[in-house]
């Protein structure tokens, strides 16, 4: 039986690693198929408050880890040394057959350098994506992650083009889909299968209400609001950045009003700026990964920063303006959901102003293996890969 350290430490790991562990989950309890594979969940620590933390193993259905590192937060160096130190450690004392990293924070470069350098087969799912962007740390990250990997888990077909470029050979890169869209599907299920009734908890019962006070249009199921994300550190670490972009949103506002759920790093630019909202736009604490998805799937149009929720606009086929001049996520803008409008005020309000006058949903095509199955594939290639090892 071999072992997978499957890491998570951060908001955007815990919906990728889900849709893997169950599909662990189902290997081991298919009667067709033995058992070949067991893993460790090792949670970082990356993010530890319960409202970036804890709730989503409640929501996801994610076992309690195995390991917990406890690492915490700091600057990128210090985060990033923690893990690396406290992750060694573990592997000294248990160590592994393969470590499987997701995505790009902290915590996947941190355990990806750890693993590589103990000679450990690392393990990238969502590999290949590029910005082009190196002022963007996660681009650093990715960047890294995929120079020290094994074997490489590609989302669409750019992803492959990236890796081929640096010279990573064809044999060990593969095409699976979206474990994030994996993820999206199972979750959207339990929302639709309670027919109309809100999540639960006190930010459940908010966006119902929120929902409920909009008109809708007749006989759609696109509520007449925006949904908005802002956390990249280009849009509000700089003042005046953030000012520009605030005074586009309410002007926004003026237009459709405008649900935005407050990432910590923004919120506490906004207190510093001390800017004034329009009435349109309603602020809302982070939101739980269930609540937000109730409240973004129904939305006209979401406008945001966020990478992964520029996927899951495209997997809904919900209109998304990217609040950014570059995107990793290419096929996203071919698929027709996307636009990249960065902050240019009249790029956004261009935009937001043609979706305003569609009188149904945007054409759009559902990108290849973007089916819900992507985790069950990582699983099968990774039996095979490691049977060899």
């Amino acid at each position: 039986m071999k072992t997978i350290d499957l890491i998570a430490g951060a908001r955007p790991n815990f919906m990728k690693i889900a849709p893997i562990i169950r599909a662990l989950q189902a290997r081991q309890q298919s009667a067709d198929h033995p058992p070949s594979l067991s893993w460790r969940l090792v949670h970082t620590g990356q993010h530890w408050d319960r409202a970036m933390n804890e709730v989503f193993f409640e929501e996801l259905g994610i076992p309690a880890p195995d390991e917990q590192l406890g690492t915490g937060g700091a600057t990128h160096a210090e985060q990033t040394a923690r893990v690396m130190v406290a992750y060694e450690a573990l592997c000294g004392r248990a160590r592994p057959d393969c470590t499987l990293v997701v995505g790009d924070v902290n915590s996947t470069l941190a355990c990806a350098l750890v693993a590589s350098k103990l000679g450990i087969p690392l393990v990238h799912v969502e590999a290949g994506l590029r910005s082009g962007d190196r002022t963007m740390p996660e681009e650093i990250n990715r960047l890294a992650v995929d120079a020290v990997s094994d074997l490489f888990f590609v989302t669409e077909a750019s992803g492959v083009e990236n890796l081929l470029a640096e010279g990573k050979s064809a044999s060990v890169i593969y095409e699976v889909g979206n474990v994030m869209v994996d993820n999206l599907f199972h979750q959207k299920s339990i929302l639709d299968s309670r027919a109309g009734a809100c999540a639960p908890g006190e930010q459940g019962e908010w966006v119902a209400a929120f929902k409920q006070s909009l008109a809708k249009q007749k006989g759609s199921a696109y509520g007449r609001y925006a949904v908005l994300t802002l956390h990249r550190p280009a849009n509000v670490d700089d003042p005046e950045v953030l000012r520009s972009l605030i005074g586009t949103v309410n002007r926004v506002a003026q237009q459709i009003p405008v649900a935005f759920p407050v990432h910590p790093r923004a919120l506490s630019a906004l207190e510093r700026l001390g800017v004034e909202l329009d009435p349109g736009v309603r602020l809302l604490p982070a939101l739980s990964y269930m609540n937000f998805l109730d409240l973004w799937k129904d939305a006209l149009i979401v406008l945001t920063d966020s990478g992964g929720l520029q996927e899951e606009t495209t997997a809904l086929g919900i209109p998304c303006l990217t609040l950014r001049e570059n995107t990793e996520r290419p096929l996203t803008i071919s698929a027709g959901t996307n636009q990249l409008v960065g902050r240019d005020p009249e790029r956004i309000l261009s935009a937001l102003a043609s979706c305003l006058e569609r009188s149904r949903p945007p054409t759009f095509t559902v990108p290849r293996l973007w089916d819900g199955h992507a985790a069950s594939r990582i699983v099968g290639v990774l039996e095979t890969y490691l049977a060899s090892a």
